[in-house]
């Protein structure tokens, strides 16, 4: 096999990006764009060691799941990468991919019990996170990086945000244009506003703009603010965001608000969030609500449980199952985000909830060790990287008798689970799709203790 040469093959499969998978002489090729079953012609972009890289030249027998992408910028976005087939079968390759990645990471076939589809599959995000830049004809554009590279592909109308968070991103862009404010320029470093993150209340309707400067002053920025609070009346706060460093990080620390109060609330079931600008908060609140309905029927509680909360963000799962359990306690890295579940339990009147700062594999010994508690559930919800090593020793020693385990990433999902098999045996496992559309997904499992 070469590079540039065209062969004819069958997909076999897909992977987890939704990717066609062939075989030709016994070397996996990855076929962008190609659905399990049907026949292409693909030219051959990358050649490794064990396997290749093709694209879709021509499609010669096409799948019934094919459908035509609703999105103009689809081909080159990168963001989405199933648009290309009907929403139903996307879940089925989601789910094969779980499957596929546990049995490899894991070292077993395991039984997805349900994988939780998204009701409206479109405009689910709350946040709108833009880069912006000059364009070749010294214009303001927004939209997102072209897949592997900076490049801005412009994004007027993405099918995934919020439809009023689109239209007040647009609003801004055709205003910088109107009055001569600069786009960030990356490459000499200068301009002035260089992301545009709006964030929308799904359920309260309340919208935070919050724009992302590399220098402190904003050209016509009253005016700005005036015209975006008059013709949107759902703004509740707009910020300036101060980042003039030199890196791939969107937000720096430095906040001044600009209207309002700097935050909104919204909902997860029926508890309250405040959501600042620089607050961790789920994307898809909707989905948000039936991932952790579901992880607490998983916990199995009884009302009289303490419960440990790993990586507890902004105090989220522990929040919605308080009033099931008889003690929260929460531990995460980040002291802003604990400031801000201290905040979200006071705003909700839960008084059982104790949070921690540190990194799980120091705080949770010292909660066992020096402070004599012993959860009888833990909620486990690690970045993509997985829980550390040092806490899964601990997660063994204490013998909870549940874990709940929410992960991001199925293969680090799976190799915590092999080292926790010592004790705990896998009783479910759902996948929810919180990313319709895209290759994420997120698994929620329940962990028991073995008699």
């Amino acid at each position: 096999m070469k590079k540039n040469e065209e062969y004819i093959v069958d997909i076999i499969d897909n992977g987890f990006q939704g990717e066609g998978i062939a075989k030709i002489d016994n070397t996996t090729v990855f076929v962008k764009g190609a659905i399990k079953d049907e026949k292409v012609k693909t030219l051959i972009l990358k050649v490794d060691k064990n396997i290749s890289y093709g694209k879709i030249v021509e499609i010669i027998n096409s799948s019934k799941e094919r459908v035509s992408p609703d999105c103009i910028t689809y081909s080159s976005c990168g963001g989405c990468s199933l648009r290309h087939v009907n929403y139903d079968y996307s879940l089925r390759i989601k789910e094969n991919a779980v499957r596929t990645t546990l049995r490899k990471t894991y070292g077993k076939d395991v039984e997805i019990e349900e994988c939780i589809a998204a009701k409206n599959p479109i405009c689910y995000r709350n946040k709108l996170q833009f880069p912006v830049a000059v364009s070749k004809d010294n214009k303001a554009v927004m939209g997102v990086f072209q897949e592997r590279t900076h490049n801005i592909i412009e994004t007027r109308n993405c099918l995934i945000q919020d439809n009023k968070s689109q239209e007040i991103a647009n609003f801004i862009i055709d205003f910088m244009n109107e009055h001569g404010i600069p786009a960030y320029d990356e490459k000499t470093l200068s301009g002035t506003i260089r992301h545009i993150v709006i964030r929308a209340g799904k359920k309260t309707d309340e919208i935070m703009v919050n724009l992302v400067t590399n220098q402190e002053n904003i050209p016509h920025e009253k005016e700005l603010v005036e015209e975006l609070i008059q013709k949107f009346t759902n703004i509740k706060t707009i910020v300036k965001n101060i980042n003039n460093k030199n890196t791939n990080v969107i937000l720096g620390k430095e906040v001044k608000v600009l209207y309002g109060e700097g935050f909104i609330y919204d909902f997860i079931g029926k508890f309250k969030f405040k959501i600042s600008p620089l607050s961790f908060f789920q994307v898809n609140p909707v989905q948000t609500e039936r991932l952790y309905s579901k992880a607490v029927e998983y916990a199995d509680l009884k009302g009289n449980e303490t419960i440990f909360d790993l990586y507890c963000g902004i105090g989220t799962i522990g929040i919605f199952s308080s009033d099931k359990a008889k003690k929260i306690y929460g531990i995460e890295t980040i002291p802003e985000a604990i400031e801000d579940a201290k905040q979200n339990a006071t705003l909700n009147n839960i008084e059982n909830a104790e949070y921690f700062v540190g990194d799980v594999e120091k705080e949770l010994p010292e909660l066992i060790e020096k402070r004599s508690i012993t959860p009888d559930v833990v909620f486990v919800d690690p970045p993509r990287k997985g829980c550390d090593k040092t806490a899964i020793d601990t997660l063994l020693k204490i013998e909870s008798k549940r874990i709940v385990y929410v992960s991001c990433n199925p293969a680090t999902l799976g190799r915590d689970l092999k080292l926790l098999e010592v004790k705990y045996d896998l009783e479910h496992l759902s996948v929810c799709d919180m990313f319709p559309y895209t290759s994420h997904i997120e698994c929620v499992c329940a962990l028991k203790l073995r008699d």
